[in-house]
């Protein structure tokens, strides 16, 4: 079996998947004035083996519905046929659990042109309807969303800062295949500029200087105001283009393997979120897993490696340079000329000293171990209020 095949959903799975859509629509359609269609990546086929979440949009009439709550219109309607879970967000969408699948029902504005958008889920249509003009790169969409899936890559939430699947899609359009993207990213600069269709002629100065604080400037064929790799960070930016290089030193099928080894030196903390909507209670956690790596470094226990991964909770762990420190540390002072900073100096430091006309403090470290640092860091406020339960494994 090659790559692609192991990737690719089999022909029974994207039976299930046609049936259970068919069962759900059947549902949905005796709702009147709303057209339901297929969105996602399973509308465009571009799908990857083992999905279990189907996109579906909810078209309402522009004219009729652009100044109402399409939200509430909607769950209105739902609340009748299915029992659902409303998701905040720029504007609330819905969660359907059925037969073991989770149906993404996203009320959208029926438009023609992006200009009449009251939010970017209106364009999802447009973006459905650009990626199909390319069926034949179906396959090297996919390799690329697998690269990324498995190197923590994927996905435009906050949390995870990277790609999202429109944007691969997008990148892969724009090179003709996997590789050539790999091979066109070893060169990015901080700033590159995309743009498939050519119409910005001078994106950094016509965009708005919010969408451009990315290191990717990928602009929006659907409508050309918009930058959609917007989310993508700088350290995952550099992560890609590293990875990338790898990859090409060495192709190897190891880069499409999910991996969630923990190396045996490595500290691992085991965090359960707090309840709520994926994207926020995942920020919070890395804003926790951010705030451990910072202290850690600041009383230079340094961080070396780190990865986390989120399956029912989420594991992060961590290597760093120093486990154990001196009990003392050595603070530079002001040179014996400056008589004046001298003095505050000796007030401020007991046990100084001078060397090379320089004055010198010993002071005692708050931490000599990483391990007590580790404990303290668990107990503190801040971390405490943004999980559920963070522990030690």
């Amino acid at each position: 079996m090659n790559l692609i095949d192991r990737i690719k959903p089999f022909k029974e799975e994207e039976k299930i998947v046609e049936n259970l859509t068919k069962e759900v629509f059947s549902k949905l359609n005796k709702i009147r004035n709303v057209k339901f269609v297929l969105g996602g990546s399973v509308s465009k086929d571009t799908w990857l083996k083992g999905t279990n979440e189907i996109d579906i949009f909810a078209k309402f009439n522009y004219f009729k519905f652009k100044e109402k709550d399409i939200s509430a219109v909607l769950c209105k309607e739902l609340k009748k046929l299915f029992k659902l879970k409303l998701v905040h967000g720029s504007r609330d969408y819905f969660h359907i659990n059925f037969k073991g699948f989770t149906f993404e029902i996203v009320p959208i504005l029926d438009i023609k042109n992006p200009k009449e958008a009251k939010n970017v889920t209106d364009l999802s249509p447009l973006h459905i309807n650009f990626v199909k003009k390319y069926p034949k790169l179906k396959d090297e969409i996919r390799l690329l969303k697998m690269f990324c899936k498995t190197n923590s890559l994927y996905g435009a939430e906050s949390y995870i800062s990277g790609f999202s699947g429109y944007t691969l899609e997008i990148l892969v359009i724009y090179y003709k295949n996997f590789k050539n993207v790999l091979k066109n990213a070893t060169k990015w600069k901080d700033k590159t500029i995309i743009d498939i269709l050519g119409k910005v002629k001078d994106p950094l100065n016509e965009l708005n200087p919010s969408k451009i604080v990315s290191p990717l400037i990928i602009i929006d064929p659907a409508d050309q105001t918009r930058n959609i790799s917007a989310s993508l960070s700088h350290e995952n930016f550099y992560k890609f283009i590293n990875l990338s290089k790898e990859y090409l030193k060495n192709p190897s099928e190891k880069f499409f393997v999910e991996r969630n080894e923990i190396p045996k030196d490595a500290f691992v903390l085991k965090i359960i979120p707090l309840k709520g909507k994926k994207d926020v209670i995942g920020a919070k956690a890395v804003k926790d897993m951010t705030y451990i790596k910072n202290k850690l470094n600041e009383h230079v226990f340094f961080v070396n490696k780190s990865e986390w991964f989120w399956n029912k909770e989420i594991v992060f762990w961590f290597k760093v340079k120093n486990k154990k420190l001196s009990m003392y540390k050595i603070h530079k002072g002001p040179p014996e000329s400056l008589e004046k900073n001298v003095d505050e100096f000796k007030k401020k430091h007991k046990n100084i000293f001078l060397k090379k006309g320089v004055y010198y403090a010993k002071i005692k470290r708050e931490y000599v171990k990483v391990e007590d640092l580790i404990k303290k860091l668990l107990k503190d406020k801040y971390v405490k209020e943004r999980v559920k339960e963070i522990k030690w494994k």
